[in-house]
Formats: C-alpha cells, structure tokens, sequence
C-alpha cells in the first residue's frame, strides 16, 4: 500500500501506475472464468431475475447508472451499487465497511432480500443440480459446487478487475500529451486549493477511510453509514472514501446516489452548506467552503476525467 507521502511524489515526479487489465482472456475453466460466469447467471437471485452485473454493468466500470438499483419484484435497494473496479489489496467493502475480504462482500447481495434474496441453501441446491456447474466446480476446483467455492470464484473474478492505462497514467510515463492544460492546472487544484488529496490518495485514489462529508442530517438524509457497522457514535454518517479512478464512468454519485454528475459533486464540495445545511458530525475538513471559481471548477472536472481507463469498460 502506497503512503501519502509516496503518492504526493509519485503524482509530482514518478513513473506511471502499473494497472493492466487483468480480465480479459480468462477460461470459464479458470477460476476468475467461472467467477466471470457467475457473476453474470441470473440464477443467482431467487426469482431468476437479475445477476450480479445487472447491478455492476461493466459498460459503466462495473457500477449502475441508477442512484438506487432495482432487486427482485423491483424492490430498490438501500444504497448506490459501488463500483467493482480496482478493488485488489481493499482493506474494506460497501458503503459502510461491513466485511474485510471479497468473499464475504459477495454473501451480502446474494442473500438480501431487497437485492437477489437468495438463501445459500437454495442457492447449493440450484449449482449442484446444473449438470455445467457441476462439471466446472469439479474442474476448478475439484469439488461438486457450493456457496462458499462460489463466492471464492466470484471474488476471484473481481480481483481481475484492475484498470490503468488512463490519461493520467500516461501522462505520468511520460506522455506530455495525455492530458489537456486544463487537467494540468485541475492536478493543483485537486492536491491543493481543491483539498480532494485529504482523502483521496493512494495509486486508486482513496485513503481506505471513512469520512462523513455532510451527507447525514437524521431527517430526510437518514443513513448512518459506519455507525450501522460499528454502533460507535462518532461513526455516525461515515462512509467509506472511494477511489476516482474511472469516476467519469460512474455516476450517480455518494452513497444514496443523489448526485447526478461530477459537476453536482465538485458543487456540493465548494459549498457543502448550500446543499445540506444541517448535517450532523461533519468531518471539520468540510466545514469551510473551497470558493473555487468557475475557470477552477472546470479545470478540476477536467482533471477527474482523466482518470478514466479504456480497459474500465471491458469485460
């Protein structure tokens, strides 16, 4: 795991990221190839209605397009689907951090009732009684099929699931023309007046933490991220930093998917105050605004997009 301080010398003065695309190529006979078949058999749901790329579409870097996805019986889930994108070495997964490893975020929708509301009880009986799985499972990993080898070869899959080669990332080997002047100028404005580096660092972008940005005021915005993981009071609002690496692919935005561009978010994060006037617990990073014109506010939007990967979309 990359420091802060290495960051801030990678971005300045280091070479490239080195992200290629893991997954492309793999064989239903290889372990991620059956995560990969998995991951997309509607099966998996109860009702046979939705697979787990129904709510991770890969044409928008394994993320949905809606704020809340719809489940089975149209039930709109909790929360916005994340994207599923460069989340090899994650300390922590979903919005609140709930589970530590990519095997056990895999249990959580498959078993949500407002998601694919599967048991795995069914869900073993379903994979051992598909004469294909049962031969795949076998191959793979030499055993008939169960959960637990399903949710190790889904997570699988998604380890593959790496991206690199953005504009960023050449501009960085040392391609002076990856990216515009104006992305140049929006690099400053994100490690300095912009202040996104506090929380947003690491080769992916994130710092792995948990920040209430001053989305929770215990009225009409409700959730209390972090807190519903630990029941510590100070949690109350956190959620979990994402990387911005593909963020341009990857709207809505937040946890409840209530900003609709990039541009709502750079808004909201130049005057939180102006959005959600009462929030509860806010982080004290946010609590002045950042008064970023409209020349730096472009410039920045310009910046994030070029984190964007032409591998992100591709499965």
């Amino acid at each position: 795991m990359k420091t802060r301080l290495g960051f801030i010398l990678l971005v300045f003065f280091g070479s490239a990221l080195s992200l290629a695309p893991r997954f492309k190529g793999i064989a239903e006979t290889d372990e991620a190839g059956l995560g990969r078949k998995l991951f997309f058999d509607r099966m998996l749901s109860l009702d046979y209605s939705i697979s787990c790329a129904d709510c991770h579409r890969p044409e928008m870097a394994f993320s949905d397009s809606i704020a809340l996805s719809k489940g089975i019986n149209g039930r709109a889930t909790k929360r916005n689907a994340p994207p599923l994108t460069n989340l090899g070495g994650r300390p922590y997964f979903f919005w609140d951090g709930r589970v530590e490893t990519l095997e056990a975020q895999v249990f959580h929708p498959i078993q949500n009732p407002d998601e694919m509301g599967m048991s795995l009880v069914e869900l073993n009986r379903r994979l051992q009684a598909n004469e294909e799985y049962t031969k795949l499972f076998s191959q793979v990993y030499g055993s008939p099929p169960d959960s637990k080898l399903a949710a190790k070869a889904i997570a699988a899959f998604e380890e593959t699931l790496e991206t690199g080669n953005s504009p960023f990332d050449r501009f960085m080997e040392g391609d002076s023309s990856a990216i515009s002047a104006a992305a140049m100028r929006g690099r400053e404005i994100f490690m300095g007046k912009g202040r996104c580096f506090d929380c947003h660092f690491s080769p992916d972008f994130t710092g792995d933490e948990f920040k209430n940005i001053g989305l929770f005021n215990g009225k009409n915005l409700n959730d209390s991220g972090r807190f519903r993981a630990t029941g510590k009071a100070e949690d109350i609002g956190k959620f979990r930093v994402p990387g911005l690496r593909n963020i341009g692919l990857t709207a809505p935005y937040m946890h409840n998917g209530m900003f609709k561009s990039l541009h709502e978010v750079i808004e909201y994060y130049n005057k939180p105050d102006k959005v959600v006037s009462n929030s509860i617990n806010r982080d004290t990073t946010f609590n002045k605004p950042l008064n970023l014109n409209k020349s730096e506010k472009r410039d920045l939007l310009e910046f994030l997009n070029t984190l964007n990967s032409p591998s992100a979309t591709k499965r």
